[in-house]
């Protein structure tokens, strides 16, 4: 459970005081190549991993084991043709899947993906960046990355992106009020934003077991976030086609595909950085020199990120699309309320920790463990809502509110006025006559 080290100083923060330009840049390149080979790894095992949840054999025939199908559909890309409607506002229509592009790949800039290592000489984190406020630029680059979507289904000046568009905000908006709330529990027990100070701080105790209830709600809330299923309702298919890239094609659509594919690794990274010790290797392995330092924090860093990645196709594989109202009565009734308690009882139990000798772990576990004990008394006490009316206890007349409507369950549809003269011309022995004979004077 723990992540003990070996020694000291392999839980220090990052620094920067070697660091130089060059150095720098090739850290950008190297950011940038990592994520678009994660993608191509995320697509191949995406595919085949639904493909065994769901008894089927997935890509197989694109290169051994169907490897080359994502170069494949990345070449289809490039040399689809390019399309556009008349009337969509052209830059915007262009600008919008760049936005979501550069905030997608702007995510990792402040991710630790490991210590101090020697880089040409030179003594530097496997890090590009961090400062003090490192995770308010997480949140405020997840939120920059929505005007893509915006802006892309308000450009085209058609109905369905637009609604995909509206969704989005909605969506973003009220889950990342919910992580946001997740993430400032670390904050309380780090001391800091700092994401290598934060990592740093987890060196004995990774935040996941002490803060286990906001890693949940951080997980949900991530999910929503990124618009994966059961959360895809800004793309829903069988409601909004493709949602905001239904007038997209090539690479303009590429463009979106890949930054959703990207925001999925940032999800995965943040969880990876803030709740599972971030390139600290695990207990019992922290024990050994070799495997907790050095390059190996980077593997560590793959795995974990992967671990979460994992979590996310197998959430879609196995839950179906939320209701848009279950899904926005769960982030404003459920998780942000829920948020919010855990924060407040990890201040006061924050604060009584400079009073308390009680360790830590145990403190903030038992907390945890009262919280999910009370969450549970509340779901099972809660009254639910009340009974639904029969809808065959209700005559149909065909109209509700004024306006024509099928019948519901349980309801007999109205005969037709038609059907009713054909009855009775059956029953008297005569032919019915048509509505035009009726009304005929001749």
């Amino acid at each position: 459970m723990s992540a003990l080290a070996p020694a000291a100083a392999h839980y220090t923060a990052a620094d920067f005081s070697e660091e130089t330009w060059w150095l720098s840049l090739i850290k950008a390149v190297f950011i940038i190549v990592f994520l678009i080979l994660n993608v191509l790894l995320a697509l191949w095992v995406e595919r085949r991993g639904l493909g065994r949840m769901q008894t089927r054999p997935g890509p197989n025939v694109a290169g051994p084991l169907g490897l080359f199908q994502a170069f494949a559909d990345a070449v289809k890309l490039l040399f689809k043709e390019d399309m556009w409607t008349r009337r969509a506002e052209r830059f915007l229509y262009f600008l919008a899947p760049a936005i979501a592009a550069f905030a997608a790949f702007s995510v990792f800039a402040v991710i630790p993906m490991g210590p101090n290592v020697s880089l040409f000489g030179h003594s530097s984190p496997l890090q590009l960046a961090d400062m003090p406020v490192a995770t308010l630029y997480i949140l405020a680059i997840a939120s920059l990355g929505l005007y893509g979507i915006v802006l892309g289904g308000w450009s085209t000046r058609s109905t369905l992106p637009l609604y995909g568009a509206v969704r989005s905000s909605a969506q973003v908006i009220s889950y990342e009020l919910a992580m946001g709330l997740s993430l400032v529990s670390v904050f309380l027990m780090s001391g800091t934003m700092s994401t290598s100070q934060i990592v740093a701080a987890q060196g004995q105790y990774w935040w996941v077991f002490t803060l286990f209830p906001a890693f949940v709600i951080y997980c949900v809330s991530a999910t929503g976030e990124v618009n994966r299923l059961p959360f895809d309702l800004p793309e829903a298919e069988g409601e909004l086609v493709a949602g905001h890239m239904t007038e997209y094609s090539s690479m303009k659509f590429g463009w979106y595909y890949l930054s959703e594919y990207v925001n999925m690794l940032n999800v995965s990274a943040v969880a990876t950085t803030m709740f599972l010790g971030g390139w600290h290797a695990p207990w019992p392995l922290s024990q050994v020199e070799f495997l907790a330092s050095g390059w190996m924090g980077m593997v560590w860093f793959f795995l974990k990120m992967w671990f979460f990645m994992f979590l996310l196709i197998w959430t879609r594989a196995t839950l179906l699309r939320f209701r848009y109202d279950q899904f926005m009565a769960l982030g404003w009734k459920w998780l942000m309320p829920i948020a919010l308690a855990w924060l407040v009882m990890v201040a006061l139990v924050r604060g009584l920790t400079q009073f308390v000798t009680v360790s830590a772990p145990v403190l903030y576990g038992s907390v945890a463990v009262v919280f999910l004990i009370a969450l549970v008394v509340i779901w099972v006490t809660d009254p639910g809502e009340e009974p639904a009316h029969d809808p065959a206890d209700e005559e149909y007349t065909g109209f509700a509110d004024g306006f024509p409507v099928p019948p519901l369950p349980g309801q007999s549809p109205v005969a037709s006025p038609r059907a009713g003269r054909a009855a009775a011309a059956a029953a008297g022995g005569t032919s019915p006559a048509s509505p035009h004979e009726e009304g005929s004077d001749e």
